[in-house]
Order: structure tokens, then sequence, then C-alpha cells
């Protein structure tokens, strides 16, 4: 499909992309959002915690929305997106992925940015409700690899599955690694890191003979993060094994739903490698869109609702 030629166009102050990024991460809010808690208790003996919302009269179109690093469902950007959707007749389920609901997840391991698994057993349990004619996926940064990820791979995906929306996607982990260490973006990364050294701390009472305090003394950075914890949880040999089998761009020749990628060309936490041009213009069912204005999962628009939120209810709306 050709490119998509974006309409985003924000008043001035949200044309900086930090700006955008750090107003949507930390100001914005979302309320009168009604959402209903379920467990799905998994094989491995851990949990994964999703949280409902529902349309005003019965469905039969669900969205699953997957959210970022170190989000929820409480992120505004996934309840603005739950809101929107709902309002118009979609049921919703917003993942938390392990460890991300408020509760510890029960193993070692937690949720990384390819753990298509974990979507699998949201999907099965949701197809177990024999409710639902058309599904949806809708994820954010890691949530949109790990979405764009499962729609790639070599499984069989279900006929309900109708297409999906994935925003501000790192597609390229370590490209977006090497953004995410450079200067302009020492406040986030710095951030990012903070809360999840906190989760490792809290991983290491209860799992002292897997995590040394030297590991986490030796933890300076985000790569050393996914050296050290996650490439070990997650049975990668190190961070640059887990970023190559774990990037979503080598699997998006093989998606075959209609789905739209939407990320702004000032998006300080993605590099060139992020914007699967060729690709798309090459795809029958892949619509790439980068607006010049964004940032990362921002798109500050009229009346509390995003543009990506306004373009993915468009997109799914014209698939039901």
């Amino acid at each position: 499909m050709p490119i998509i030629d974006s309409s985003y166009h924000p008043s001035p102050i949200f044309r900086n992309g930090h700006f955008s990024t750090i107003y949507n991460g930390l100001f914005r809010k979302v309320d009168d959002l009604e959402q209903k808690r379920i467990r799905i208790n998994l094989p491995d003996e851990d949990f994964l915690d999703t949280d409902w919302s529902y349309a005003a009269e019965t469905s039969k179109k669900l969205v699953i929305i997957i959210h970022g690093l170190e989000g929820s469902s409480q992120r505004a950007y996934v309840k603005g997106s739950a809101k929107l959707l709902s309002q118009k007749g979609f049921d919703i389920c917003a993942i938390n992925l392990r460890g991300c609901s408020g509760t510890a997840n029960n193993l070692f391991r937690s949720y990384h940015s390819g753990a298509t698994e974990d979507l699998q057993y949201v999907m099965d349990h949701v197809l177990n409700l024999k409710v639902y004619q058309q599904i949806f996926l809708h994820g954010f940064s890691l949530g949109g690899n790990l979405l764009l990820k499962y729609l790639g791979e070599k499984r069989s995906v279900p006929d309900q599955i109708k297409g999906a929306s994935a925003i501000s996607v790192p597609c390229q982990l370590a490209d977006s690694l090497y953004q995410l260490l450079q200067y302009k973006n020492v406040l986030y990364a710095r951030r990012f890191k903070g809360n999840l050294l906190e989760k490792l701390k809290q991983k290491q009472q209860v799992f002292p003979d897997l995590i040394s305090n030297d590991d986490i003394r030796n933890i300076k950075n985000l790569k050393d993060f996914d050296d050290i914890y996650t490439s070990r949880a997650h049975g990668f040999k190190d961070a640059m094994d887990y970023y190559a089998k774990s990037s979503s761009l080598q699997f998006l020749k093989h998606i075959n739903v209609p789905t739209l990628i939407i990320n702004a060309l000032n998006d300080s936490f993605l590099g060139p490698e992020c914007y699967p041009i060729e690709i798309a213009k090459n795809h029958t069912h892949l619509f790439l869109e980068t607006p010049k204005y964004g940032g990362h999962v921002g798109f500050h628009g009229a009346k509390n609702q995003t543009y990506a939120e306004r373009r993915t209810l468009e997109f799914f709306e014209n698939l039901s």
C-alpha cells in the first residue's frame, strides 16, 4: 500500500515532540471509564490481569489493547483509546503485561517486547468466550511491537482478527535503544531505568539466587538491564540477541490482516530503521502513516481525544 499522507497538524506547542510526549505521559487525564478486572491464570502458574470496558449495547466487536514499556491499563493513552472505542460500540480488553497491574507476578520472568505467547493466552481466553465475531489489536510502543510480531509469526492467526493498529512502534529494538541511550532522551531513560530497577529489587527479595547485589549495581543503563535481567529471565543470550529476535521489523512482511502503523517523525525514541517505508510500499495489508508531529505516544487532539485514537477508530470502523 502507498504511504498514508497524514492530516495531523496540531497547535504550535504540540509540534514539539518532547512536549507532546511529556504532556500525554504525565499530565493528560481520562475520566469516566468503567473497567472490570479479570485475571487470566496461565499454564506456567503465573497470571495476566486484564481490564475490560463495555459498549453501551451488547457488542460482537472487541479491541485488545496492549500498553508500552512500564505502562499499564491505567495509562491515559490506554484509557483514552478504551473510552472512545467503547463509546463507538466496541468492547475493550486492556492487557496488563506480567508485573504491570499493580501486583507483582509470580515468576522470575516478567514481560518483554517479543513475548507473544502472552498475547496468545489472552486470545485463547477471548476465543473461549465465544462472544466476539470481530477482534482488533491495538498496541502502543512495546505493545505495538508485540502485536506486530504476533501477527507476522508463523502461526495460524484466528479468523476473528480483522485488523490492528500500532502506535509509536520501535519495530527495530536495537535502533530504538540506541536513541534512548542518547542525551536527548536522558530523562526518559532515567525514568524507565528507575522503574525497572525498583521492580528488579522486588524480584531479588523473592529470587535471591537469581539476581545479586552486584548485578543490580552493574545496571547503568537500559541495555545493561536487558543484558543482566531481560535476556537471562527470558532465554536470550544477551541484550542484542533479545533485540534481534524480538524486533517486529522482520515479521512485517508476513502480516496478512489490515494493519495501521502510526510513527511520528519527531518521535525521539525511534531511529531510521523504525520507519518501515519500503516494506509498506510493497505490502498489501500494511498502512504506514508518519506524521511530522506527535512525539512518542503523544498526538494531542481536541476534546481530549488524540489523533492516534481517532485514526484507530476510523481504521477499525472501516474494517467492521
